[in-house]
């Protein structure tokens, strides 16, 4: 079976760069799943787990936003942010958490909280934590 390249890049850096037999990501409609062979997508990328195959072996990384570019034998994902579920940082993953939730608790009555910011915060925290435990 032919391998995928695999490729995760965000503004800052080269996150991961491997041959993989299969990926799945969070899509805006949904996880969305790609194999060797796979027809040309572009897809949005929500925020969420992205997974990857190797062999027998499944691995983890956090995604939030950007975009997934399926051509040929190639997965490019160009997110806004990225990690490795080995690279987060648990503990300020939980402290983000925790600002977010008290941010939304807060509520519409305080006029310097954004809750679509802080709702989107507290789903990039709890998205990290959940990818750090796999």
């Amino acid at each position: 079976m032919e391998a995928l390249r695999l490729e995760i890049v965000t503004p800052d850096k080269v996150v991961l760069e491997a041959d993989v037999d299969y990926v799945g990501a969070p899509g805006v409609d949904g996880e969305f799943g790609v194999l060797p062979g796979h027809i040309p997508l572009l897809a949005a990328l929500s925020i969420g787990e992205l997974y990857y195959r190797q062999g027998a072996e499944t691995r983890w990384a956090f995604v939030a936003g950007g975009f997934a570019e399926v051509s040929g034998n190639r997965v490019s994902i160009l997110a806004e942010a990225a990690e490795l579920s080995s690279d987060i940082d648990v503990g300020r993953a939980k402290q983000a958490r925790e600002r977010a939730q008290g941010r939304l608790q807060a509520g519409p009555g305080k006029a310097d909280v954004d809750l679509a910011r802080a709702s989107a915060a507290l789903k990039r925290a709890v998205a990290r934590i959940h990818v750090a435990s796999r």
